[in-house]
């Protein structure tokens, strides 16, 4: 992020916008030290500076990380968004579980059996409305109205625009966020110290849907922004991932649309990387092909304990297995391992034995002694493979991190286009129109045939990993899912469209408490609004159950 980066740090130095506990602090967004409104918005400069806190909220919890001027209450250091969407995606699945007994509930989170008092839940829900803070506050001080008024025009007013673009789609992101993991949540679009109401997510899905039906007739073109700024395959995005899950959001399904949007982006010009592993490594901003967009991370620029330090040092332990598989980092927390059921989706468990290599290359695992099933949650030796999909070496090796060690340089994918021949697949089985099933099953093996391909380009199977159109079925497309995608933040979604994630009939260990696994109550689906947040605004209900 050329232009922003030079204003990162300087930003989050000087601009203080105030955290919130609650709705009343949520909407006390004026200013109270001497970088006013006024001033930080009198110049073009200015401008910039704001937009690397919008950006840089993605990434990071306050002013000075790792830890020192939080945004947000009870936040700092440990909960960036990345960290805090990740956990609520993952942990109460069977790609991961949390191995300690830390405050805040994560527990609950591991075993589906949390409440409306969770700080792990609380912690997203204020995360998200903060960065819809910041970008509410952009908007509003970046209309044309407001340009004029401060002079501002010409080139600088062109880049300001775009900027403000940046910042709808950012707080429409988030929006999408809050639906698709909260529900009904409060909605609010401009600066007001009126309680916010209530929309349900069929509301809110209907806004998203518009303010990125606007945003893609005005966005940047695909692949002309800079690295780590979203463009208008952005919108596509997130359009054909709404899309994809309407039905979940607002009874109606969309699977035509997902279809017309996922095909947008595949025909925008990007391409598979050749190579699955470096897609998750530390020199990962180097990749133009594959990645739509994602959160940057930097060991030097931006630290803190989330983003993907924390995937890479929660999911590094001190054993034969770390030696084996080195991080790139100076430590292993050893509290994040993976339930039976995300290696049993690969090939031998996807490990390689001394009689034949691994076959699948996206599995990532690591098994020393330790046994595939959870024996126990709360105990880092209690069972479970390791993961080590991100990592903070680099794949080329004139680029070494350039940091300590102490923080990861590896960038967070948060749209790449193998998710998008994905949903093209899966809309097509699903009986979308506009699509065709010859294409997606060529999409599906393209995947595939990365995965079956060595560095050399040697096919690690004779058939490439290669299926044929009956292979191609909707439990398929879910075990293919869990295949490219885990650990990115999709599973908790996936698991729901297809109905598996309450239900007694997909289970994995310790899912609702029970060490073979048991159904949760359907209500589960979503989390709850947080108690603290109906505590102080009355317009607020809790979701049915909680």
């Amino acid at each position: 992020m050329k232009n922003l980066n030079k204003y990162l740090k300087y930003s989050f130095l000087t601009l203080l916008i105030i955290g919130f506990s609650g709705c009343q602090k949520l909407l006390d967004l004026k200013p109270t030290n001497e970088q006013t409104s006024e001033k930080i918005y009198s110049t073009a400069d200015g401008y910039t500076q704001v937009m690397a806190k919008v950006y840089g909220a993605m990434a990071l919890t306050g002013n000075a990380g790792p830890a020192g001027s939080a945004d947000v209450s009870g936040d700092e250091g440990f909960s960036d968004f990345i960290r805090g969407f990740w956990n609520l995606q993952s942990l109460p699945t069977e790609e991961a579980v949390w191995s300690w007994n830390d405050a805040g509930g994560i527990a609950d989170i591991n075993t589906m059996t949390w409440s409306a008092s969770n700080g792990l839940s609380q912690q997203l829900y204020r995360r998200s409305y903060f960065q819809i803070v910041l970008c509410n506050d952009f908007i509003e001080q970046s209309s044309d109205a407001n340009l004029s008024l401060r002079g501002i025009s010409g080139a600088d007013a062109e880049r300001i625009k775009d900027y403000r673009n940046e910042a709808r789609f950012l707080r429409a992101f988030q929006y999408w966020v809050l639906m698709d993991i909260f529900g009904n949540v409060p909605f609010v679009t401009k600066i007001s110290r009126d309680l916010p109401v209530q929309k349900t997510r069929s509301e809110i899905f209907n806004f998203v849907e518009s303010e990125l039906k606007e945003l893609e007739e005005v966005m940047l073109a695909p692949k002309s922004n800079q690295y780590g700024r979203v463009d208008r395959a952005a919108a596509w995005a997130v359009l054909a991932r709404m899309y994809l899950n309407a039905e979940v959001y607002t009874g109606t399904p969309k699977f035509s649309e997902a279809i017309t949007y996922s095909r947008k982006i595949i025909d925008a010009g990007y391409t598979l990387h050749s190579d699955y592993r470096s897609l998750f490594m530390a020199d990962n901003h180097t990749i133009k092909d594959e990645f739509i967009f994602a959160v940057p991370y930097d060991g030097q620029k931006s630290q803190g304990f989330g983003g993907t330090t924390y995937l890479i040092k929660a999911g590094t332990f001190d054993d034969d297995a770390s030696k084996m598989m080195p991080n790139g980092l100076n430590e292993g927390w050893e509290c994040i391992r993976v339930r039976a059921n995300l290696p049993e989706l690969f090939p031998n468990q996807g490990l390689a034995t001394p009689a034949e290599p691994k076959k699948d290359l996206r599995a990532w695992f690591a098994n020393s002694s330790t046994l595939i099933n959870i024996t126990q949650v709360l105990n880092s030796k209690g069972g479970g493979f390791r993961c080590n999909k991100f990592t903070n070496l680099a794949s080329n090796p004139s680029t070494p991190p350039n940091n300590t060690q102490q923080f990861s340089d590896a960038d967070f994918p948060l749209f790449r286009l193998a998710e998008f021949y994905l949903i093209y697949a899966e809309s097509v089985l699903r009986g979308g129109s506009g699509g065709d099933a010859g294409t997606a099953l060529s999409y599906i093996n393209q995947l595939r045939k990365r995965a079956y391909t060595d560095a050399t380009g040697s096919s690690t199977t004779p058939d490439n990993g290669q299926i044929s159109a009956a292979d191609l079925t909707l439990d398929f497309m879910l075990d293919e899912r869990g295949r490219e995608l885990y650990w990115e933040g999709h599973r908790r979604t996936d698991l729901i469209r297809f109905g598996r994630f309450t239900s007694g009939n997909y289970l994995w260990q310790f899912k609702g408490g029970s060490a073979t696994g048991k159904a949760v109550p359907s209500y589960y689906n979503l989390y709850p609004i947080p108690a603290s947040d109906l505590l102080v605004n009355t317009n607020l209900k809790q979701n049915p159950g909680y």
